[in-house]
């Protein structure tokens, strides 16, 4: 699996329709067309679409952006669609895990979802690789030599992998992303273990925005829960070492000010960052202050890139970020 930072092809992503966690999905549309027409200055953008959702999409999406009518039940195409590799020949090949809806909750709907990872696989014209690891693109970082990040509440839960270890899920790994050296990380942030959460993906709390380096969730506010977790997860990088056996250094990406939202503590964090070509975008959360130290922190961590910032408020409102709701095709080089 290449780093994020590795040339793309295309960014893929799926358009809201109206569920359990989305409601009516005004609101939602609005934000993953926001994050759509964002990158699209950038490179391309595959849409996939619902029939339901067509009319909304058309009418929000940059005309630019290819729209793929594909039944969906959900719209966080990280995690439900593929995960995009290259052989050694520079060919592309797209891994489809078994998706569960998280851990097959009462809310999640999946019935469509499970079949994404091909469909968009063979509409990359990528080899498809099918997976029996329960596992979704939010699970996991890569730096592109051999690291993988992962948390060990989403891998090993038992609603996904009731039979799992870390040896057989480092085996897999290692078998459909070329992952030689895992990091295990305790848990993720607080929220993400409530009704409409992932119970620990990775991608909201820490990254690897180039080799030996990792970019943390940093909440300095000591009454928030994640204060504890973003030093608990300092402690345990701290002590790790990455494929090449380098420690790590650790760059802190501190959190937003606001703390609670109607729901309860937020999980507001902009490690959820996509990266695309020439640029990152960035998520946003109406804190000009917090959201201009986060564009300097990611500028500095990808130098040479544009970044730029989207309100994401209305996606994690819905359980996840910018990182979640996309997922980079490699350019291949067969």
């Amino acid at each position: 699996m290449p780093a994020e930072t590795a040339a793309q092809e295309r960014i893929w992503m799926a358009f809201p329709r109206p569920n359990a966690t989305f409601g009516t999905g005004e609101a939602e549309s609005a934000a993953w067309a926001a994050v759509a027409n964002a990158v699209a200055a950038f490179e391309p953008v595959t849409m996939l679409v619902d029939p339901v959702a067509r009319a909304a999409a058309e009418r929000l999406l940059d005309g630019a952006i290819e729209l793929r009518e594909t039944p969906l039940d959900d719209a966080w195409l990280r995690d439900s669609g593929p995960t995009f590799v290259l052989d050694e020949a520079g060919a592309l090949g797209a891994v489809d895990w078994t998706f569960n809806g998280w851990g097959d909750h009462d809310w999640s709907e999946w019935g469509r979802d499970r079949f994404v990872g091909a469909t968009v696989g063979e509409a990359a014209s990528a080899e498809v690789l099918p997976s029996l690891l329960v596992n979704e693109g939010g699970g996991i970082h890569v730096d592109g030599e051999g690291t993988v990040l992962l948390t060990e509440t989403v891998q090993l839960d038992p609603r996904r992998n009731p039979y799992a270890d870390r040896a057989r899920v480092e085996a897999e790994l290692a078998r459909t992303i070329g992952a030689t050296h895992a990091v295990w990380l305790p848990r993720g942030l607080t929220r993400d273990y409530e009704r409409y959460g992932t119970t620990g993906h990775v991608d909201i709390c820490a990254t690897i925005p180039s080799p030996g380096r990792v970019l943390l969730h940093d909440q300095r506010d000591p009454g928030h829960p994640d204060h504890a977790v973003s030093a608990l997860l300092r402690e345990v990088l701290e002590q790790a070492v990455d494929a090449a056996g380098r420690s790590f250094e650790i760059v802190p990406l501190p959190a937003p000010e606001t703390l609670r939202d109607d729901e309860g503590f937020v999980d507001w964090s902009y490690v959820n960052h996509v990266v695309v070509n020439d640029g990152v975008i960035a998520c946003g959360f109406g804190e000009e202050r917090a959201d201009a130290v986060a564009r300097d922190v990611l500028a500095e961590a990808y130098p040479g890139r544009r970044v730029v910032t989207v309100d994401a408020r209305a996606i994690f409102a819905c359980g996840g970020g910018i990182h979640c709701i996309t997922q980079q095709q490699p350019a291949s080089r067969a």
